[in-house]
This record gives C-alpha cells, sequence and structure tokens, in this order.
C-alpha cells in the first residue's frame, strides 16, 4: 500500500493506544490502512526497524516499528483509508524492489526466507540435506 503523504510503497504501521498489544494494533492498522482483515500468526514479531517520523508541528522523531505476519482472510472492498491510498498485491521479491523503507526491506528478506522454508515442507522437503532412512 502507498503511504498517504508521498505516495510511497509502505507497510501497515500505526500507533499501540489504550490497553492494545502490539498484535492487535497490527490487525487494526492492517485493515484500517490496507483494507484487510485476519489474525497475527504469532505474538514473537518477524522483526523491528526503526524510521524518521515527521510530525505535524514538522519536527522529525526516531519511531520504532515492530512487524508482524498477518494471516489474511479477507480482502475488503472498502475500508476506512481506502480513498487515501493505493494497494496492491505483489509477491515478496517484488514487494523489496517497491518498498523505500530501508528497514523493511531486511525484514521481506527474512520472510523470503520463511516462505522458501513453508514451501519446502509442503512439497515434502527438508532443510537437512541428509538423506532420510527408510526402514
Amino acid at each position: 500500500m502507498t503511504s498517504r503523504d508521498t505516495g510511497r510503497w509502505i507497510i501497515p504501521k500505526g500507533n499501540i493506544n489504550g490497553r492494545s498489544t502490539p498484535s492487535k494494533a497490527a490487525e487494526k492498522e492492517a485493515y484500517e490502512e490496507a483494507g484487510v482483515k485476519g489474525t497475527i500468526t504469532s505474538s514473537i514479531p518477524l522483526g523491528s526497524y526503526t524510521y524518521s517520523k515527521k510530525l505535524e508541528s514538522g519536527e522529525a522523531r526516531a519511531a520504532t516499528v515492530e512487524v508482524y505476519l498477518l494471516r489474511i482472510k479477507e480482502r475488503l472492498k472498502k475500508w476506512p483509508e481506502k480513498g487515501e491510498r493505493k494497494r496492491s498485491w505483489v509477491s515478496t521479491k517484488k514487494a523489496v524492489g517497491l518498498i523505500e523503507e530501508p528497514g523493511v526491506v531486511p525484514l521481506l528478506h527474512r520472510l523470503m526466507e520463511f516462505e522458501d522454508t513453508l514451501a519446502n515442507r509442503e512439497r515434502g522437503f527438508s532443510d537437512d540435506p541428509r538423506p532420510k532412512r527408510r526402514g
């Protein structure tokens, strides 16, 4: 999805308000900003990054973002920020080329490693190079 101000490609992020947990806040931001509903797959984040957040006053402040994986169950046709952003579905590899936030790119590379591992497991392959013993 794109940012509201510059139109650069980003991932959903936001603030944790009240009693919300980081993972619940991530689910909420994904709904509001990208129009997707789903569940966070783990309370442990994929990783985190720091970026320079521009405040309304014009001042810049360092902000740290924890990134969670969301298992998407529904893509909505209408959502709160639909008129303010563009949304596109691309592979993780293509996202690496689109995202300009430097801290996000290493997290996308990490996600690609997970995707490879999961794909190999589904195909019956293992990360272990030793041949399986048949008995």
